[in-house]
């Protein structure tokens, strides 16, 4: 059986889109693109322990988020995998706002993912099965990402900057993004998105701020998801009038977010912007 030291707790880190670039959908219905992720030091915690002597099942349990929760999928899936703990009582302690394009759910899926290092074959592949952030988040570091999300490659940890996130009540659905990204005819070729690439990780490898690169931080989503909710331009003026040195949107929506170069700066625009913004660090876990 496999031994757990139960009970632990589990650090399930946001990630940040700096850029995103849309490129031809696939015969799969899946886009390729490219993208630079980074973890940020805003995270969900996970607490495992025994289920205990009168559980039939695994439970998994996540107030506020209604459905069947990724981390019941990865257990699943674990578990078919000859992964064999005892049955497990999950409790997720959601800090990263649902549906806002900062890969929570995928977050946690990957943190539990982790126990299976060396007990379970393939965690990469389970991983993608899960949905397209999964990969990246098995090991949060920053990284430029290809394909459909199964292509990383390793970037330096950045200089020192801070992001104030300001998401929505309410969030948007990938499909409906990615769905109004074709209509608008958003996608670019692919011998664009590999240029795209060598540019990213030209620049990225200095290990300097996304702050010194503003001009490729580009979220090709992004008229997508102001289609279908247009507060997300009025986000970004809130955040620019703050003081922010770049606004973008992360994923595909709707949070928006503000790069700032230290701690205090970042402070501050969060205090004018209003309660709802969100101040961590990029970068660093």
């Amino acid at each position: 059986m496999t031994e757990l030291d139960l009970p632990l707790e589990l650090n399930a880190p946001a990630k940040l889109n700096l850029c995103l670039y849309l490129g031809p959908r696939r015969k799969d219905g899946l886009h390729e693109l490219t993208s630079i992720f980074e973890p940020l030091t805003l995270n969900d915690t996970i607490r495992v322990t025994e289920g205990g002597p009168a559980a039939l099942v695994d439970q998994v349990i996540c107030p506020g988020v209604p459905g069947e929760n990724l981390v019941s999928q990865v257990i699943r899936m674990m578990r078919s995998e000859g992964w064999d703990p005892p049955l497990l009582k999950v409790e997720i302690e959601k800090r990263i706002p649902v549906q806002a394009g900062l890969g929570g759910g995928s977050a946690d899926a990957a943190a539990m993912l982790r126990l299976g290092v060396g007990e379970v074959e393939d965690l990469a592949g389970l991983a993608l099965l899960l949905g397209a952030d999964v990969p990246s988040q098995l090991n949060p570091k920053p990284l430029l990402v290809e394909g459909v999300g199964q292509k990383l490659t390793t970037l330096p940890a950045p200089a020192e900057h801070w992001v104030v996130l300001l998401p929505f009540e309410r969030g948007l659905s990938t499909r409906a993004v990615f769905d109004e990204a074709d209509r608008m005819k958003l996608g670019r070729s692919q011998e664009e998105i590999d240029d795209i690439s060598g540019r990213l990780w030209a620049v990225a490898t200095n290990a300097v701020s996304p702050l010194a690169y503003p001009a490729l931080l580009i979220n090709d989503l992004e008229p997508a998801a102001i289609s279908l909710k247009p507060e997300i331009g009025l986000g970004k003026e809130r955040l620019e009038a703050a003081g922010a040195g770049f606004t973008g949107m992360t994923g595909t929506g709707p949070t928006v977010f503000g790069l700032f170069p230290d701690r205090e700066s970042a402070e501050a625009a969060a205090a004018a912007v209003g309660p709802e913004a969100l101040v961590c660090q990029g970068g660093v876990v």
